[in-house]
C-alpha cells in the first residue's frame, strides 16, 4: 500500500476519534468557555432586554400618548388652584373641562394674534369660540365684545366667556344685546362637578 493510501485510511479512521478529542481539550480551555457564554448565554440575553426595554418603551409611550388624547379623569379642585393659575393654564384647564363636558374638537387658539378667543370648541352640532379669563375681579364689556368679534373671525357661531370671577351687570346687558353667552364661576363649579 502506497504511504498516501495509509495516511488516508488512517486519518479515516481517526477522524471520528480525533473530534471528539479536540473538543474535549477546546472544553478544558478558559478561552472556550468565555467564547460559549457570550455567544450562547450573554449575547441572546442582550437582546433579549434590548427587546424588552423597546417593547416596554414602546406600551408607556402608546399610553401617554392615549392618556393625552383623551379626557383627564375627573380629579378634585379646589377653587384656589384655578384662582392661582395664570392665564395660559386656565385655557388649557378650561379646555380639559369642556372635554370633560361633551365639547368635541376643542382646541386652544395660540397666544398671540388669537382675536380676543382662547378656545373653539363643539357641542350638539355648535360650534364655539370662547374667552377665558382668570381674574381676581368681576369681568366687564371688554371681554364680551372680544368673544363677539372673535367668533366671526373664526367662524364660529356662539361666542362666549368663561371665568372663575363674575360679571358686572354692564357686562352682562352687552351679552345679551350681541347674544355672547356667559360661563361665570357658578357655572365653571357645576362643570368641574360634572
Amino acid at each position: 500500500m502506497s504511504r498516501q493510501r495509509k495516511i488516508g485510511c488512517l486519518s479515516i479512521i481517526l477522524f471520528p476519534i480525533t473530534i471528539p478529542l479536540a473538543l474535549f481539550k477546546l472544553a478544558l480551555s478558559p478561552r472556550f468557555w468565555f467564547q460559549t457564554m457570550r455567544f450562547m448565554i450573554i449575547i441572546p440575553l442582550t437582546l433579549a432586554y434590548g427587546a424588552v426595554k423597546f417593547i416596554a418603551i414602546s406600551i408607556v409611550s402608546i399610553f401617554k400618548l392615549l392618556l393625552s388624547a383623551t379626557p383627564t379623569a375627573k380629579r378634585k379642585i379646589s377653587k384656589k388652584h384655578f384662582d392661582s393659575m395664570d392665564g395660559h393654564e386656565f385655557e388649557h384647564f378650561c379646555a380639559d373641562v369642556l372635554r370633560r363636558n361633551g365639547f368635541c374638537r376643542v382646541e386652544v387658539t395660540r397666544g398671540s394674534g388669537d382675536n380676543g378667543i382662547d378656545i373653539l370648541a363643539e357641542k350638539a352640532g355648535n360650534t364655539y369660540a370662547i374667552q377665558c379669563k382668570c381674574y381676581s375681579s368681576n369681568i366687564g364689556n371688554k371681554a364680551i365684545q372680544e368673544a363677539y368679534s372673535g367668533k366671526d373671525c373664526y367662524n364660529r357661531k356662539i361666542g362666549a366667556v368663561l371665568t372663575n370671577q363674575y360679571f358686572t351687570p354692564a357686562a352682562k346687558s352687552a351679552a345679551q344685546k350681541l347674544g355672547v353667552a356667559l360661563w361665570d364661576r357658578t357655572y365653571l363649579e357645576q362643570m368641574i362637578g360634572r
